[in-house]
């Protein structure tokens, strides 16, 4: 049995990642400061509290569980605060995880699983984007996963150091059964934040921006379930695991929907009506980000099982009974 260290493991996508990584017959570890992540989500799991900078608890965690692979789930990863506070990012995303790197090639730990972000990519120059793709980020949290990749790329080439870079369109939706799911403080990504409108938990939900060179002027964004996700780490794992070679791969439905689209669709699936207003654009937000993720289609025999509507109502179903 292999295990798996989860870095970041008790957050949103990390906590579905540990979830299925157990059913895979993984002994997955997770670690985890809890600034973000939820102890709940991560109920019955091997867990311990530390700090994604902190080298003397990782090599002690490395030692004691026989860690053959991380898994990194540990970034901030809003990109309007990144924008605001660019110091707290480029603090944590960049010289702590390579500070985690270091201390995974002084203990001998040679797989990484990398969650990095469609946001390196910047503006889109094509209408689907593919690896090879120009990475020009417009904000400082897509700067700050580029600069992790490119280091990356040198830890292979100085150390041996194996990864897999996943590059995530929007992330969204929950565990079926409803028992983890999308849970930020506060709130500010799409989906959950249209279905508190739409539950009551808030008045309305906001446009940022209407104005975009779109079909209806909103952002349109590729929104790939968690647990979809979640099998794409576990199958790039498997592939350092046979071959001891780094990749890199983007992920998402290879479907664009417009803001609005989203919200029609949630109105239709919850059954409730959602109470509009226009804002302002943010800052850093390009108007079209959809993937091209047939590399992980045919490489790594990766598929995704969830619709826009079976999102959506997986995520109404955590909203509806949500633990914390």
């Amino acid at each position: 049995m292999k295990n798996v260290l989860v870095v970041g493991g008790a957050g949103y996508i990390g906590s579905h990642a540990v979830k299925m990584l157990k059913e895979k017959g993984y002994n997955a570890v997770v670690y985890d400061n809890l600034s973000k992540g939820h102890r709940q989500a991560v109920r019955g799991m091997e867990f311990v509290k530390g700090d994604l900078g902190d080298k003397k608890k990782l090599a002690a965690v490395f030692k004691k569980y026989n860690i053959d692979a991380v898994m990194h789930f540990a970034a901030f990863i809003e990109v309007g605060e990144s924008v605001k506070e660019p110091a707290r990012y480029y603090n944590n995303n960049i010289v702590k995880v390579i500070s985690l790197l270091d201390a995974m090639v002084e203990n001998g730990v040679k797989y990484f699983v990398f969650s990095s972000t469609a946001a390196t990519f910047g503006e889109p120059v094509e209408a689907k984007i593919s690896e090879r793709h120009p990475q020009n980020p417009i904000n400082p949290y897509g700067q700050t996963k580029l600069m992790v990749e490119k280091v990356l790329k040198d830890y292979d080439k100085a150390y041996g150091l194996k990864s897999s870079v996943l590059r995530y369109f929007n992330a969204a939706g929950a565990e079926d059964g409803g028992k983890i799911g999308e849970s930020h403080t506060p709130e500010t990504h799409l989906l959950p934040i249209i279905l508190q409108a739409a539950s009551g938990k808030r008045d309305s939900i906001k446009i940022f921006g209407e104005d975009y060179p779109t079909k209806d002027g909103s952002c349109i964004r590729d929104f790939v379930h968690v647990n979809d996700l979640s099998s794409a780490h576990i199958l790039a794992l498997e592939k350092m695991f046979r071959t001891n070679e780094s990749d890199d791969f983007n992920l998402g439905s290879g479907e664009g929907f417009s803001v609005k689209e989203v919200i029609e669709c949630a109105k239709r699936v919850t059954g409730r009506p959602i109470k509009v207003e226009a804002a302002p654009r943010r800052a850093g937000d390009p108007a079209v980000l959809v993937a091209d993720s047939a590399k992980a289609k045919k490489v790594l025999g990766w598929q995704t099982l969830y619709n826009l509507d079976k999102i959506i109502q997986t995520a109404w179903n955590w909203e509806l009974k949500r633990k914390y």
